[in-house]
């Protein structure tokens, strides 16, 4: 099955580039290209791409906002956003944007690759160099806020497994802190997701940040 990119970026040798890198892949196909964010929006709804690579500082109408009318009003496209450390007070509003992962600009182009199928697939990416800046963002705020209600939803075992997540850890890493198998810790994590309404393992961050399931700076 042949995946089909939209490539959203206001540098146009930015979008030559990952054009020539990624039509090197079979699977891989760059229907369409755009310089800001309305752009994205509209080429979006006319092309309806598998996955959009979304910049975030655009002129006019930035990644953010495209982001968020994007997943919207077209579920069915994924949104994989490009970001830089010097962007990390962005991260946050494209998590709640509805981002279905996140890529620094200076990864490999395996990982690129890996990621584009990653969130074509239905999961979600967050790299851990990306969590760990999500995490310091969280670290800066004055006072913990409530563990949600929500949480009294899920059985112990889920709650652990959620924490492990919001801690950026795989399903592979979560198996091994918990004692249990791969299949268990993907199991949970759908459970997890179904219980509180989140539609993907970056929803399922966020959500343990902003209702103090997990603080940020201390451990397990």
């Amino acid at each position: 099955m042949t995946i089909r990119l939209l490539l959203a970026d206001d540098q146009e040798l930015v979008r030559l580039g990952l054009r020539m890198v990624l039509g090197t892949f079979d699977d891989l196909d760059v229907v369409g290209e755009a310089a800001d964010g309305e752009q994205a929006v509209t080429e979006t709804r006319r092309l309806v791409p598998d996955v959009v690579l979304m910049d975030i500082r655009m002129p006019g109408t930035d990644g953010i906002t495209a982001t968020a009318r994007i997943t919207e009003t077209r579920p069915g496209t994924r949104v994989l956003v490009l970001t830089t450390f010097e962007e990390d007070e962005y991260v946050f509003g494209a998590l709640r944007a509805g981002a279905a992962g996140f890529l620094l600009k200076d990864a490999s182009r395996d990982k690129l690759v890996e990621a584009i199928r990653v969130v074509h697939q239905g999961d979600s990416l967050l790299s851990p160099a990306v969590t760990r800046r999500l995490i310091e963002v969280f670290s800066r705020r004055p006072q913990p806020v409530p563990v949600s209600t929500a949480t009294e939803r899920l059985t112990a075992r889920e709650r652990e497994t959620l924490v492990q997540v919001a801690r950026g850890r795989s399903n592979a890493e979560i198996g091994v802190i918990l004692h249990v198998t791969e299949a268990t810790v993907k199991t949970h994590v759908s459970s997890v997701l179904l219980k509180l309404g989140l539609r993907d393992r970056v929803q399922a961050v966020v959500f343990a940040y902003e209702n103090g399931l997990v603080v940020a700076g201390q451990d397990d």
